[in-house]
């Protein structure tokens, strides 16, 4: 049904958060795949994706990717990002009933404050981004990254909160989000 897409680079510890959060919707048949897509990690990176199962690729091109993924839809995220409960049962209904992109909704318990908010742009896949293969297969272009895949699509919200992968590291840091 999903296959999720990470892309990271020594972002070990990140994506295990990720991986920890996403394994309840491989148990209820969401998730039929996770893949991670690597430019160059010099840490643990390999082994922790061997070690949960995903596909790994050091050297990869979007397009062969998204051909490969097992999913009819993907959900592009970035290392450190966690869904809130809810999120399974939202996505399966989702993809049973739309066709048009979603992203998560922002979590509101992370959320930066107004100021902040003001002076920043939203990186493409800070909320996630689910998309269906088909689509995405249309946009990817030889060298493209993740991010670039989705950048400027418009897309639903879900009403499923995304905690951001900025909140982790603003909680590994001592400094508030």
């Amino acid at each position: 049904m999903l296959t999720v897409i990470i892309e990271c680079q020594d972002q070990e510890s990140e994506l295990a958060h990720t991986l920890m959060a996403l394994v309840s919707g491989a148990v209820e048949g969401v998730i039929s795949d996770v893949v991670i897509l690597d430019n160059g990690s010099r840490d643990g990176t390999p082994r922790l994706a061997d070690a949960a199962g995903c596909r790994f690729y050091a050297r990869w091109e979007l397009k062969d990717i998204i051909t490969a993924a097992r999913g009819e839809w993907l959900l592009l995220v970035e290392p450190g990002a966690r869904p809130n409960s809810g999120w399974i049962e939202e996505i399966a209904e989702y993809v049973a009933l739309n066709t048009a992109p979603a992203r998560f909704s922002p979590s509101r318990a992370h959320r930066p404050s107004l100021f902040r908010r003001l002076g920043r742009r939203c990186p493409p896949l800070e909320h996630g981004f689910l998309l269906p293969k088909q689509q995405a297969l249309s946009l990817a272009r030889t060298g493209m990254r993740s991010a670039d895949l989705v950048s400027g699509l418009s897309s639903k919200a879900l009403s499923s909160e995304l905690v951001p992968a900025r909140a982790l590291k603003g909680s590994r840091m001592g400094t508030a989000v």
